[in-house]
């Protein structure tokens, strides 16, 4: 008796798990862990009033750098004439609370997930700036960054990349000794060097 209970058993599980082969989930998840991400950025503070006067920040996830990047024709196949996420997992975003540029490009203060466009035919770069309001009506992941519409893009610089490869992707925002409202936005990955100057127009 308690053997055909088992069998019975036993058969239904299996026919519960060709069920679910059959039948595979049309939704799964993943994440959940902790990823390694980043952020760079220029903070204004008003130090008679003891608060803040303005930032420009960009935060970013940092991909680690791979060999095979270094075959010329892999990293072309993959960055000519596309939008780069410039980051891993989670949108890569800027975020400015004043007017800024960047390239010459004028930002307006507000929110924008961002990457990095390359012309077709490799000679330029820049940063491309998109809409999360439109991204997140379409539930679009950064994995998927070439269906999100470019609203602009702000122009940055080739410059000789590290001999050595940057082995995780490097944002940085320095300011100029000179003007504390100006300075530069540095992108670096692998044997990938790009930067564009930066304008912040934080109250004095």
């Amino acid at each position: 008796m308690k053997g055909r209970m088992l069998i019975g058993v036993l058969a239904l599980l299996v026919a519960g798990s060709l069920r679910a082969q059959q039948n595979p989930p049309k939704v799964a998840v993943g994440g959940g862990s902790p990823d390694d991400r980043a952020s760079a950025r220029l903070l204004y503070w008003n130090v008679p009033a003891n608060a803040a006067a303005g930032q420009l920040a960009i935060n970013y996830g940092r991909p680690v750098w791979r060999k095979e990047y270094e075959d010329t024709a892999k990293f072309d196949a993959m960055t000519k004439g596309q939008v780069w996420r410039m980051g891993s997992n989670f949108w890569s975003n800027l975020y400015a609370d004043v007017p800024a540029t960047i390239g010459g490009k004028s930002i307006a203060p507000g929110f924008y997930f961002v990457g990095l466009q390359r012309s077709a035919d490799g000679g330029s770069w820049s940063l491309a700036f998109i809409d999360p309001v439109k991204v997140r009506k379409k539930r679009i992941d950064a994995f998927d960054i070439h269906k999100a519409s470019v609203g602009f893009t702000a122009p940055m610089t080739m410059e000789a990349g590290s001999s050595d490869a940057v082995e995780k992707l490097t944002i940085t925002l320095s300011p100029s000794e000179s003007d504390i409202r100006t300075g530069t936005l540095k992108v670096a990955w692998g044997h990938l060097a790009l930067s564009a100057p930066v304008y912040v127009a934080a109250p004095e």
